[in-house]
């Protein structure tokens, strides 16, 4: 069995395609449900961002497990099979594997090098443990991205070029309107991603923040925070947000709503009557902020697609090099493992075939010779399994060996094939050496920023 991705994400597809693909964590769970009623299917896990949706499951077969997943997320998005494959990408096998690491490590977020993509990939393999989907396969998988891509965050430069798409989003504000200091904001959201906006706005010298939630006492938490700093602020219900946008000066929006929240309406009730420029970061997927919006006379909005483009979102080359030689090593180490610890059942099935023949020759000879003493019997049976361990271990040894470069799974193969064993006993013996799951002790940046 082999991972298999099928995902969609921003290098592959527009906004309005990641908006109907969007999912929440009711949509997750349905989606793997769904997927692991399949019998090609025995692991899967789902990982959804603003940026992108991959569905990572271990399967029996390529292609079948590939329409599988398609089929499923072809139904939760209303999207027919063609339309969505337009704009899939498939990672199978080795792929995969690279392709989640570099995930994990920022390299392919819309902000290269951002870290908040790194908590994404925890929570969602710490879902799919919590809904036990995911297996040994999934689990060190999992594991070995949130090493790697931790890592990367700790021995290269890479996150200081692109520390999240709220930072790079307010840079563009601020130089649209030459300084964020002394202005207004609103913040629309006060969860994590709320209070990671507000925290840049206060940096950048905000004057007055107002905080526009759905739950108003956690609008007036945040708001609470911002004054203990200093921070004009002011907590609003999101039913008030055409009164909290007016006389602002930038507006930053990420609710996780499934439509918008900001209307036509709302921005130009709020344009009534002034003459300078409103700036909208819309970094909610889909979006929070109703697309027509930026037609409107003295609006410039930052949306997801504006991000991507801009210049200040890249890593410096050399670090984000650096980052990939990383991963790459990593990979190569994970997978030399994998190829290892395939084999092992093979060879420990044969050291038991050899057991079993000694065993089957000491009882004949006790048949043989019943009076031998057994000093005389203990020795003779030492050195026939001395004999067979010297002889099995360079071969053992060597196919574990061979078994860590690609394509060594066809050397267990052909110890198998040599030695006749029977493929149900290396089946009983991997089953048997099968890890409990455990959860995961990595404890990385938990904001929920677009990866």
């Amino acid at each position: 069995m082999s991972v298999l991705l099928f995902g969609v994400s921003h290098r592959s597809a527009p906004v309005s395609v990641l908006e109907q693909l969007s999912t929440d964590e009711s949509d997750q769970a349905k989606i793997i449900e769904q997927v692991l009623l399949s019998p090609l299917v025995t692991e899967a896990m789902v990982l959804s961002t603003c940026n992108r949706v991959e569905v990572y499951a271990v399967v029996e077969a390529f292609h079948g497990g590939l329409s599988v997943i398609g089929q499923v997320l072809s139904e939760h998005s209303g999207m027919s099979m063609g339309d969505l494959t337009k704009y899939a990408y498939v990672r199978y096998a080795e792929a995969a594997v690279e392709h989640l690491f570099a995930v994990a490590s920022g390299l392919d977020s819309a902000v290269i090098g951002e870290q908040q993509v790194l908590g994404q990939v925890r929570r969602a393999y710490a879902a799919a443990e919590a809904n036990q989907t995911v297996g040994r396969t999934l689990h060190e998988l999992s594991q070995r991205a949130l090493s790697i891509g931790k890592r990367v965050h700790t021995e290269t430069g890479i996150d200081a070029a692109g520390a999240s798409v709220v930072s790079v989003a307010l840079g563009m504000a601020e130089t649209r309107l030459e300084t964020l200091a002394g202005r207004s904001a609103a913040v629309i959201g006060a969860g994590s991603m709320g209070a990671l906006s507000a925290a840049h706005l206060v940096r950048a010298g905000i004057a007055t923040v107002h905080v526009v939630n759905r739950s108003m006492p956690r609008a007036q938490r945040l708001a609470e925070n911002l004054r203990a700093q200093g921070v004009d602020a002011h907590a609003h219900n999101l039913d008030d947000v055409a009164d909290a946008l007016t006389d602002v000066d930038v507006v930053v929006s990420s609710t996780g709503a499934v439509r918008p929240v900001v209307s036509l309406a709302d921005v130009h009730n709020a344009l009534s009557g002034r003459r300078r420029q409103l700036v909208i970061c819309d970094l909610g997927m889909p979006r929070d902020v109703d697309a027509s919006v930026a037609g409107l006379p003295g609006v410039w909005v930052v949306d997801m697609d504006r991000i991507q483009r801009e210049p200040s979102a890249r890593a410096a080359a050399a670090d984000a090099d650096a980052a990939r030689r990383m991963v790459a090593a990593e990979v190569a180490t994970y997978l030399a493992s994998q190829r290892m610890s395939e084999v092992t059942p093979t060879v420990t099935a044969l050291r038991q075939r050899a057991a079993d023949v000694v065993e089957a020759e000491l009882l004949r000879l006790d048949n043989r010779l019943p009076g031998l003493d057994t000093a005389h019997r203990d020795e003779v049976a030492n050195t026939v399994r001395r004999v067979v361990d010297k002889l099995l271990h360079a071969p053992t040894v060597r196919v574990k060996q061979l078994a860590s470069a690609p394509g060594g799974d066809s050397y267990a193969e052909a110890l198998r094939e040599l030695f006749e064993l029977d493929p149900t006993a290396v089946d009983a013996v991997a089953t048997a050496g099968e890890l409990p799951l455990v959860p995961t002790d990595y404890e990385g940046p938990r904001p929920e920023v677009a990866g």
